[in-house]
C-alpha cells in the first residue's frame, strides 16, 4: 500500500525554468514530507513564452496534502480541481480555527456556492473571513490579531486559488524588469535611476500613489533636502518611518545636526549628542509635528514639508525610542492598522535605507506592487526578498548619492 495515499494534481503556468519556480515547488513537496510526480510538462518554445507543469502531489494524510497544497500556492501553484472553500467561526476574539488558510500576498480568490470571489487586498500571513455586504457574500483578508469570534474564516486549501502577478517581458534594455536581476552593486545606477523615475511618473499619470519608507541615513547622508524636493514636486505621496527619520529630520531643522553632527561640516558640536532628545521635547511641548509646524517652531525639513503638502505619514516605534515625538505610534498593531489603512490606491512603493520597515511594510504589500529597495547593506534587499516580497527589485548604493540622483530626475 502506498505510503502517500492522498494526492492531488496542481498546475503551475510562468517561467518555470529561469526562475527556478517549478524546481522550488519540487523541494518545498519533499521538505513537508510528501512526494511528486510530474504528469505534464509544456515547455515554452521560445524565450517570451511561458511553460505549463501539472505536478501529482502526494502525502500520507489528508492534512498534511492541505499543508502542503498551501505552501505552494505562493509560488503560484493551484489545485487542478480546487472544490469548494469551507468555512469555520474563529473561536475567539484574535484567534482562527486551527485549521485556517494562510494567506499570500497574491491576487486570491474563494470559491463559495460555485462563484468565484476577488479577495478584497492580498497580504501574506493572515486569513480570509468571509462576510456579508449589500446582499452579496465577500471575502477580506484579515490578520488575527483583529478577527472577531464567530467569524467565517476559510479553512483549509479547498476553494482558494492564487494568481501570479504577470512577468515583464524579458530582453527589454528600456523596461523596468531590467532589474530584476540579483542584487549588486555592479549595475548602471543612472539607468536605474532613471527607470524608477518613469515608473514614477506612470504611477502618478495613473492616478496612484507612491509610497516612501524611509530610516534616519536619509538625514544622516545630506539627503534630506533632495528628499524635500521630490515631496514638494508630489512623488512622496505617503511616508511610512520610524522615530529616528522624524526625530533626526527635526534635530537638522532645529539645531543643523544629525546625532549631534554638524551636516555642514560632518563634525560634532558641543552638546550635540542632546539635540536629538531636545528636538523630541520641542515637538512634543507644541503638541504634534503639525501643530509646531503651524505655529512656526518647525520650519524647515522633510516632516515639515510632508505638512505643508498635506500629505500623510505614518511613524511607528520600537523599544529602543527616545521620547518618542508624540506623533510616533508606539503601539505596533496599531501601527500596522494605520499602516493597512494607507494602502488603497499606492501604486509603487520606494524603500531606502531601513531594513525592519522595509521589511514590516513587504509583508502587508500585495505582490502586484511593485517596490524598490535602496539599501547600502545587500542583506537588507536580500531578506526583504527572503520573507516573501518577491517582487522587491534591489539597488545597492548610497542612500545619498541616489536620492540626489532621483530629485535631479523628478525635480
Amino acid at each position: 500500500m502506498s505510503s502517500h495515499p492522498h494526492r492531488t494534481v496542481v498546475a503551475l503556468t510562468g517561467h518555470l525554468m529561469d526562475t527556478g519556480i517549478l524546481a522550488r515547488v519540487l523541494d518545498d513537496v519533499l521538505e513537508y514530507g510528501g512526494d511528486y510526480r510530474i504528469d505534464d510538462l509544456e515547455l515554452g518554445r521560445q524565450h517570451e513564452d511561458e511553460s505549463r507543469a501539472l505536478v501529482e502531489v502526494r502525502a500520507g494524510d489528508a492534512d498534511l496534502l492541505e499543508r502542503i497544497v498551501m505552501r505552494l500556492q505562493t509560488h503560484g501553484a493551484n489545485a487542478l480541481d480546487p472544490g469548494t472553500a469551507t468555512t469555520r467561526p474563529a473561536p475567539a476574539d484574535g484567534v482562527f480555527p486551527e485549521d485556517f488558510y494562510s494567506t499570500t500576498n497574491l491576487d486570491t480568490f474563494v470559491r463559495l456556492d460555485g462563484e468565484w470571489l476577488a479577495v478584497d487586498r492580498a497580504e501574506m500571513d493572515c486569513g480570509l473571513v468571509v462576510d456579508t455586504r449589500a446582499g452579496r457574500p465577500v471575502v477580506r483578508t484579515v490578520p488575527v490579531s483583529d478577527v472577531r469570534a464567530g467569524e467565517a474564516v476559510v479553512c483549509g486549501a479547498g476553494g482558494v486559488r492564487v494568481e501570479m502577478t504577470p512577468q515583464v517581458a524579458r530582453g527589454e534594455e528600456e523596461d523596468f524588469g531590467f532589474m530584476s536581476s540579483a542584487v549588486s552593486s555592479e549595475k548602471p545606477q543612472a539607468l536605474l535611476v532613471r527607470q524608477i523615475a518613469e515608473r514614477m511618473r506612470e504611477v502618478k499619470a495613473a492616478g496612484k500613489r507612491v509610497l516612501w519608507v524611509g530610516g534616519p541615513a536619509v538625514v544622516h547622508t545630506g539627503a534630506a533636502p533632495a528628499m524635500v524636493r521630490l515631496v514638494r514636486a508630489g512623488y512622496v505621496d505617503v511616508l511610512f518611518a520610524g522615530n529616528a527619520l522624524a526625530t533626526h529630520d527635526i534635530e537638522s531643522a532645529l539645531f543643523g545636526t544629525s546625532l549631534g553632527v554638524d551636516l555642514s561640516r560632518g563634525a560634532g558640536v558641543p552638546h550635540g549628542h542632546e539635540h536629538h532628545i531636545r528636538a523630541i521635547n520641542t515637538i512634543r511641548a507644541a503638541g504634534s509635528i503639525a501643530a509646531a509646524v503651524e505655529s512656526g517652531v518647525l520650519t524647515g525639513g522633510v516632516m515639515h514639508a510632508m505638512v505643508q503638502a498635506g500629505k500623510p505619514f505614518v511613524l511607528v516605534g520600537s523599544v529602543r525610542d527616545d521620547g518618542p515625538l508624540p506623533d510616533v505610534l508606539t503601539d505596533v498593531i496599531d501601527g500596522q492598522r494605520a499602516m493597512r489603512a494607507q494602502l488603497p490606491d499606492v501604486g509603487f512603493a520606494i524603500m531606502v535605507a531601513t531594513m525592519l520597515h522595509s521589511i514590516a511594510t513587504g509583508n502587508l504589500l500585495p505582490a502586484s506592487v511593485p517596490l524598490v529597495c535602496v539599501d547600502i547593506n545587500p542583506a537588507t534587499v536580500t531578506k526583504l526578498a527572503d520573507r516573501g516580497s518577491a517582487q522587491a527589485m534591489g539597488i545597492v548604493t548610497d542612500i545619498g548619492l541616489f536620492l540626489e540622483q532621483l530629485a535631479r530626475e523628478l525635480c
